[in-house]
């Protein structure tokens, strides 16, 4: 399977699915396609045949807004149907705006609320060890989020309890929905801070698929007994040019004007909207 293809595909199913159902955080959720296509197609241990098999690793995804790229990944995989997919933010659809637990096959935690990702994932990791289920827990956590005190709270207790089973992959694209993360709220040294609580830290660009499976593969052969972050260096919008780097697109959808630039640089026709 080509995995660069694969990203281009969904990022194509993101924006028909936000612009059908008429609302979306895009910039999150194109940011993010490369981290979970390296996740889902090439490093995951899960049953295609049961989202519920006990010994799967799972993916505990804490930016929820971002939720759309999480959506087309499960769709791919079979976790969700395409007439699923296509009821977002529909009346009666469990579908929604943010991923939420026992609705859909492959979502392992409610995630609207900011900051509490970590924390689950702390759980389900702590649990893990104490039924001896050799299985990993990966998060995806927004840079914005991590300006949520909850977050450092789960940081320490991570690192006291030395949670080897327990990666954390930072999507790292700097900005928030009102603008750069450094001028609202700077986080620092992010590699430093993490070390200083226990985690044993990588970095990458987190568009290059490669290089991503890499350092995950990296990480499963680690017998450092640390919990782990990878931070994820990357771009919000990445893949449309008016989108990259701006944060007005955090939550909104293209004009009449802009929608033609949406679809020449996705490569889709107006008729591919409605698929």
């Amino acid at each position: 399977m080509d995995l660069k293809q694969l990203a281009k595909e969904i990022r194509k199913d993101i924006f028909k699915t936000a612009y059908n159902g008429g609302s979306g955080h895009l910039g999150g959720a194109f940011s993010c396609v490369e981290i979970l296509v390296s996740l889902y197609f090439s490093v995951l241990k899960y049953d295609k045949n049961n989202p519920l098999w006990k010994y799967r690793d799972k993916v505990i995804f804490s930016k929820g807004h971002g939720c759309l790229a999480l959506y087309s990944v499960l769709n791919k995989i079979g976790y969700i149907s395409k007439e699923q997919l296509n009821s977002y933010c529909k009346l009666n659809s469990n579908v929604g705006g943010e991923p939420k637990y026992m609705e859909l096959d492959g979502v392992e935690a409610t995630t609207g609320s900011l900051g509490r990702g970590l924390s689950f994932s702390i759980g389900i990791a702590i649990a893990n060890k104490l039924d001896k289920i050799d299985s990993k827990i990966y998060t995806i956590l927004g840079d914005g989020e991590c300006q949520e005190g909850t977050v450092w709270e789960a940081v320490m207790s991570a690192g006291h309890r030395r949670l080897d089973n327990l990666t954390v992959i930072l999507d790292y694209n700097k900005l928030q929905a009102m603008g750069n993360i450094d001028e609202i709220l700077n986080l620092g040294d992010i590699k430093k801070s993490w070390e200083s609580f226990g985690f044993f830290v990588y970095e990458v660009d987190g568009h290059n698929i490669d290089k991503l499976i890499e350092v995950l593969k990296d990480n499963l052969n680690n017998k450092i007994e640390k919990p782990r972050l990878i931070i994820a260096n990357t771009i919000k919008g990445k893949g449309i040019s008016i989108m990259e780097n701006q944060p007005i697109w955090h939550y909104r959808l293209p004009s009449e004007k802009e929608l033609d630039i949406f679809l020449n640089e996705l490569e889709m026709t107006k008729e591919e909207l409605f698929l």
